[in-house]
């Protein structure tokens, strides 16, 4: 039994290398669905679908909790599965309370009424799909009142990453934070609210400028899923190898996957 990790891409691997770093002694399973990747300009019928086909493959490795490491998934199916789809025994969390967690200045897991907080004007990059979800604004309200989000639909910025060309990666990151400055001249802070994105962090910054505060979700993810197998050590078990599964081109997929965590990735076919 082992944590699963799931992500439409390779846009994943960066929870699965923080938490990692963060829970040496926890096993993983990784899950990339890049047969169909990118979800994030597929309807939510399609994320739904594909997502639970992929948690379901999670469960059958023997993952109990899985992290859906993709902002599109969490923001499209996660609520749907909670309501009607998951079993008593498993658990599937998603990445943006964690990164609103951090925004709000909350403590992990505080379900207090919703407060004013710092941070006023807050720019969102995301995949069309998260975008028109409106996910992030309605598990903001929840915590927090006053705040004002933009959000910019960044196209084609996933799929430039997942091809391996950075230098269009770099020249969408830059047309994009323009267009969300037009309509927000001056964000306080800004959400990269794709787990691809932080291998653009720095170019989001340079956009941006120095005086905005850039929130990553890769270590914040790490840190909460640290508090949250603290509070429920059962979800744990005997695993001791860390396992890559995907959808796609095994070998493809582990040349890309090598690339971006430095190391030796060999995935298999899921």
């Amino acid at each position: 039994m082992a944590v699963g990790v799931f992500d439409s891409g390779l846009g994943g691997l960066t929870v699965l290398d923080a938490a990692t770093k963060r829970l040496p002694d926890v096993p993983f399973v990784y899950f990339g669905d890049n047969a169909h990747a990118p979800y994030g300009v597929r309807s939510a019928d399609d994320v739904y679908d594909l997502t639970t086909a992929a948690v379901e493959r999670l469960w059958e490795a023997g993952c109990d909790l899985v992290i859906l490491a993709c902002n599109t998934a969490s923001a499209a199916a996660l609520r749907r599965m909670q309501e009607s789809w998951i079993p008593k025994d498993k658990r599937v969390l998603g990445v943006f309370v964690p990164l609103i967690e951090a925004l709000t200045e909350r403590e992990w897991g505080d379900n207090s009424p919703p407060r004013e907080v710092d941070v006023k004007h807050v720019a969102l990059f995301a995949t069309p799909a998260t975008v028109a979800s409106r996910a992030f604004q309605r598990e903001l309200a929840f915590r927090a009142i006053g705040v004002d989000v933009e959000a910019q639909a960044c196209g084609g910025v996933v799929d430039a990453i997942e091809d391996g060309d950075m230098i269009l990666a770099d020249a969408l990151v830059r047309s994009h934070v323009d267009a969300l400055k037009r309509k927000l001249p001056n964000p306080d802070a800004a959400i990269l609210g794709c787990t691809h994105y932080p291998m653009m962090e720095k170019e989001f910054q340079e956009a941006l400028g120095p005086d905005v505060k850039v929130f990553s979700q890769a270590n914040l993810v790490a840190d909460s899923l640290a508090d949250y197998l603290k509070r429920h050590p059962a979800m744990i078990g005997a695993g001791t190898e860390t396992m890559f599964l995907t959808t796609g081109d095994p070998a493809k997929v582990s040349r890309g996957a090598t690339q971006f965590l430095k190391r030796k990735v060999e995935f298999v076919k899921a």
